[in-house]
């Protein structure tokens, strides 16, 4: 006997999804629960597990085909000799066997070129670092130092140097402290210099070559392997499509602009730095910025509800809990799952779900409600070095939150006692994009200064879960 497979619902308002690659043909045995296909929607990439045991016996939609909700995707039967014939002409269709031929094995090239190329760069700069630190770089580095160095011996115990005697020296790299003048009263002649490069010199340039190597311990920078997608076209994805138009209905559709502050997490960093074993000890994780940053804008967004917030016509919704999702940059584009009353949440649970939730999204293995569901999103776009960017706001929400790279600077300190100082501080700039059509700029300067305080204070030992 044989049974129909359809398309399931795949999360709220999803009506429809694209098969992007089938896991089984037409022959193949499957067992209840094994992935039989795995589907595209506007909210997830996701795999159909079968919810029936037997053989394929004949498959009515294709990769690439979009179909609706309830529509049947594969028959599968008993493997008795009665569905044999039904196979047949069936097989037919090579199609789904072809077709992921050049999905799955076109990454390779792109995956493994990296490999040939880093080998050759990085053999050959350490070998060069050698001469070029021995001679060429050592000695015209050096001699600045040298006599800077030995300026008050060469003064007090060889006398008054010229400054043609004392030229000479730095560029040959000769301690004018190491050397014995023959000029009247000792003083260091031309000659004498001249005389010493033969033995002393080699000392000097031996003992002022360490300071170049360590200084200089970064490799030229090497363009990376060309991009196999050069010169191509390809159709875009569903989910590429999908981001597409709602990034353009945002822009249209409201009011955005952006406010940027800036924040000083030193504190926040000798945190991480004081409890990093502890915690990878009981989560199994590393703690890093990012938790920290969701804690407190989840707590602000408790204060400042029109941040966390959704226009309904003309109507304002203000949310019950802090739903906060975080942009995941994955191969097929921008996912954000959603972690769920995130103020009522310690910094190690958030931590665990971030790293379980971004893993997962990357895998394709997320549930559609997963990602839905969030009422203000998180992005991250300090991962890749930038300092800050003006995210776009993924409706309905209003608001998102963008860090920037966390880095190291001089900052002026003011003290309890109202003294400025320069001091190297940890830095980060946080910048909100939200709807001027509900949140004013005060109201974000009031959200981001909260935000702000609490992460500079680095008041969280309390709520670090561990």
């Amino acid at each position: 006997m044989s049974e129909q497979v359809v398309l399931p619902a795949l999360g709220e308002s999803v009506t429809e999804g694209t098969v992007t690659r089938w896991l089984k043909k037409v022959g193949d045995t499957v067992a209840i629960d094994e992935p039989l296909v795995e589907v595209s929607t506007d909210k997830v990439d996701t795999e159909i597990p079968s919810p029936i045991a037997g053989v394929i016996e004949q498959i009515l939609v294709q990769e690439d085909e979009t179909v609706q909700v309830g529509a049947v995707l594969v028959v599968i039967g008993s493997g008795s000799g009665a569905a044999a014939p039904a196979t047949a002409p069936v097989v037919e269709a090579p199609a789904a066997p072809v077709a992921p031929a050049p999905v799955v094995e076109a990454p390779a090239p792109v995956v493994e070129a990296p490999a040939p190329v880093a080998a050759p760069v990085a053999a050959p700069v350490a070998p060069a670092a050698a001469p070029v630190v021995a001679a060429p770089v050592a000695a015209p580095v050096a001699a600045p130092v040298a006599p800077a160095a030995s300026a008050p011996a060469s003064t007090v115990d060889a006398g008054y140097v010229t400054p043609l005697v004392r030229k000479l020296a730095s560029e040959i790299g000769i301690d004018l402290s190491k050397i014995a003048g023959t000029g009247v009263g000792g003083r260091i002649r031309k000659d004498d210099v001249l005389a010493a490069t033969s033995a002393p010199a080699a000392a000097p340039v031996a003992s002022y070559s360490a300071p170049v190597a360590t200084s200089a311990p970064a490799a030229p920078f090497v363009p990376g392997a060309a991009s196999p997608l050069r010169g191509t076209t390809e159709p875009m994805s569903r989910l590429r499509k999908v981001l597409a138009e709602r990034a353009v209905a945002s822009m249209v559709s409201t009011a955005q602009l952006t406010t940027v502050v800036e924040v000083d997490v030193t504190k926040i960093a000798a945190l991480r730095a004081r409890v990093q074993p502890q915690f990878v000890a009981a989560t199994g994780g590393k703690l890093n910025f990012m938790p920290f940053f969701a804690l407190a804008a989840a707590e602000a967004l408790r204060v400042h509800p029109k941040l966390n917030a959704t226009i309904d016509g003309e109507n304002i919704v203000y949310h019950g809990t802090e739903n906060i999702s975080f942009a995941v940059d994955t191969e097929k584009g921008l996912l954000t799952p959603v972690i769920r009353d995130a103020s009522t949440l310690n910094i190690a649970q958030i931590a665990q779900q971030i790293a379980d939730l971004a893993a997962r999204t990357r895998a394709s293995q997320l549930k559609p409600d997963e990602l839905g569901g969030g009422t203000f999103t998180l992005t991250n776009t300090g991962s890749r070095g930038a300092l800050f960017d003006t995210p776009v706001v993924f409706l309905p929400q209003v608001a998102i939150l963008g860090t920037g790279v966390v880095t190291k600077r001089p900052v002026v300190v003011t003290d309890a006692n109202g003294q400025d100082s320069i001091s190297i501080r940890s830095m980060v700039y946080l910048a909100l994009s939200y709807d001027h059509r509900l949140v004013d700029g005060a109201d974000a300067s009031r959200f981001l200064v909260d935000v702000k305080s609490r992460l500079e204070e680095a008041n969280f030992d309390s709520v670090l879960g561990i």
